[in-house]
């Protein structure tokens, strides 16, 4: 497959023909680490659905130039699939964003649950924010998505339940009716909404909340995942369901 550049500051309006410029980081790796050659055809992406593809004309150190063969623009994905992944221990929560990237999620939410051993102050949320958006961003280039998705801010379970008006399945083991069972209207737009809790469970009185706030329980199976792998779990089980996969 072909080497994907991700890039935010070079102008991608460039129309087939001409000649885009990376440089920084991502030309780094791609002349030092990935031994890109003149030739060799690659892609480029902005993270907000443009896609060029283009073939190298020169490789230096820290620039690479490459002559643009085709564009195309992706529009966003229609509904959009939100993961609320609660904090959890170690790096649990870390891998299930950088899974739930691979899969095809296009915004998540870092969730301060009243079980999550993890806790964010003020201070430390700004770094775990953008510490997940690190992880997101390289989980997508490697997946070559045309849409990088969004981390959002921290948030409660009380601002949690305000966002119940969108489709919201929270992802619970007691729960009566599985994931593969829940309705979904194929012409509702509206955002579809994971909730993942931590390591412990999603506590008997968020769920209520939850719950009152319109969310639906749902389950996966008949054994118990992870919080590292429930979110990845459902967003398969939803791609297939909506035709993605």
């Amino acid at each position: 497959m072909a080497l994907h550049f991700l890039v935010d500051d070079v102008p991608l309006d460039a129309p087939v023909g001409a000649e885009i410029v990376i440089t920084g980081a991502e030309a780094h790796h791609a002349a030092a680490v990935r031994r890109v050659r003149v030739g060799e055809e690659v892609t480029v992406g902005d993270g907000r659905g443009l896609w060029l593809e283009a073939v190298v004309t020169d490789v230096a150190p820290k620039r690479v130039v490459a002559a643009v063969t085709a564009r195309t623009s992706h529009p966003a994905a229609a509904p959009r699939l939100v993961l609320v992944q609660a904090l959890a221990k170690g790096d649990r929560d870390e891998l299930a964003i950088q899974a739930a990237t691979e899969l095809g999620v296009d915004e998540i939410v870092p969730w301060q649950a009243a079980r999550s051993v993890s806790r964010w102050d003020q201070a430390k949320a700004a770094k775990g924010v953008a510490r997940w958006q690190t992880i997101v961003r390289e989980a997508a280039k490697q997946a070559h998505r045309a849409w990088v998705p969004v981390v959002s801010a921290p948030v409660s379970t009380a601002q949690l339940a305000a966002r119940a008006a969108s489709r919201m399945l929270v992802l619970e083991p007691t729960a009566s009716v599985p994931l593969s069972g829940v309705a979904l209207a194929p012409d509702d737009a509206r955002d579809l909404v994971l909730v993942v809790g931590p390591e412990g469970g999603i506590a008997p009185e968020e769920l209520v909340a939850l719950a009152d706030a319109g969310a639906t329980a749902a389950r996966l199976g008949e054994t118990v995942l992870r919080t590292s792998t429930a979110g990845p779990a459902a967003l398969a089980v939803l791609n297939a369901r909506l035709g993605r996969w």
